[in-house]
């Protein structure tokens, strides 16, 4: 994209796309099974790790939708989006670029698994502790966090971040003065998981007087 900025002031115009925006899904059966991969490409090609099934965001699509596309195109099968569990940023990821990783709920509304992209080696239903205790996600910091989540959420331990629909701008959505009850509900799990992932990563916050 070429452009020529007119006003007499440092231009505030990105050089180019900055972000990428990555998906996981859990999708957890009755039996207490989630639905994992084992990728036939890039750092988990022959390690034997089974993980959740991941893709990136293309241009205008939704976090809720992409993720559900995901698992339809890699596995075969079909899923509700429920929530997001959790969310992380990192800088200097894939091409440079600022990376923001979303964990997302899925519910299962089929159980038969396809195998239809050429990116999965092999897909299975698989203990969520079995996912759990294998040595990679234990001795990965980030992968054993996020599956920790996934353990609270199996045990109902832990709330997600609820979907509430919107529309872009105040004029055609919700004014701004409008926070409803179920509103300010899905403000709080949000703020709840981001001091969740902030004291994982940083630390608490010192107590006592500033």
């Amino acid at each position: 994209m070429l452009v020529c900025w007119l006003p007499e002031i440092p231009h505030t115009v990105a050089v180019d796309a900055s972000r990428m925006v990555g998906v996981a899904a859990f999708v957890l059966n009755d039996r207490r099974e989630v639905l994992v991969v084992q990728e036939r490409n890039g750092m988990f090609q022959d390690t034997g790790v089974w993980k959740l099934p991941t893709g990136v965001l293309n241009e205008g699509e939704y976090i809720c939708h992409a993720v559900v596309k995901e698992v339809n195109e890699e596995m075969g099968v079909d899923t509700k989006f429920v929530e997001v569990l959790c969310f992380r940023q990192s800088h200097k990821s894939f091409f440079t670029k600022t990376d923001l990783f979303f964990l997302c709920v899925l519910q299962p509304e089929s159980a038969a698994i396809e195998l239809q992209n050429v990116e999965t080696e092999a897909a299975k239903w698989m203990p969520i502790e079995e996912y759990a205790a294998q040595p990679f996600i234990v001795e990965n910091k980030q992968f054993n966090f996020m599956a920790n989540i996934c353990l609270a959420k199996a045990d109902h331990c832990y709330p997600g971040s609820a979907v509430l629909a919107t529309t872009a701008g105040v004029a055609e959505g919700l004014p701004s003065t409008a926070i409803t009850p179920k509103l300010r509900r899905t403000w709080q799990v949000a703020c709840n998981s981001w001091i969740v992932m902030r004291n994982f990563f940083l630390g608490p916050r010192p107590t006592g007087p500033c």
